[in-house]
């Protein structure tokens, strides 16, 4: 089975990040104009957590607070499991149902070297699904056809 690197291999986005002391309104133009659903909160190279979509209509449009004069260190997520490269995707996603977490911080050596979406995990595992049919149908045609 598939494992993180193959997922980060086809991620184009690099690590994207933002300090703490961003406002919640700024991080989301960079979301948005990057096309992502989270970003890493980061201060001197040092990873502090995740701040995603679900933080923002969680903990400042639920709460009444402004996006304007709320930073991200007062909403992002700091408890996610983490996650290596070499882990199976079937890891990553046990450990996103358990937790009932859409992203998972990959961490290589103690650096973050990306982030793993749920999206990523179900394209990885369509792509797989896809190689073994593919395979499957091979064998059947060379042996049976």
């Amino acid at each position: 089975m598939s494992n993180v690197t193959s997922i980060l291999s086809r991620k184009s986005n690099g690590i994207i990040s933002v300090e703490p002391s961003t406002s919640v309104f700024d991080a989301l133009e960079i979301m948005a104009s990057r096309n992502i659903g989270s970003l890493l909160v980061m201060n001197n190279g040092i990873f502090l957590g995740l701040m995603t979509e679900r933080d923002y209509a969680r903990k400042v449009i639920l709460k009444d607070k402004h996006s304007d004069e709320t930073t991200v260190g007062d909403i992002m997520t700091t408890d996610l499991p983490r996650v290596n490269p070499r882990d199976t995707v079937e890891h990553c996603m046990k450990l996103m149902a358990d937790g009932n977490v859409r992203y998972l911080p990959v961490f290589e050596n103690g650096s973050i070297v990306g982030i793993v979406s749920v999206i990523d995990v179900i394209q990885e595992t369509v792509k797989a699904q896809k190689e073994t049919i593919n395979n499957l149908q091979e064998f059947i045609s060379s042996n049976y056809g």
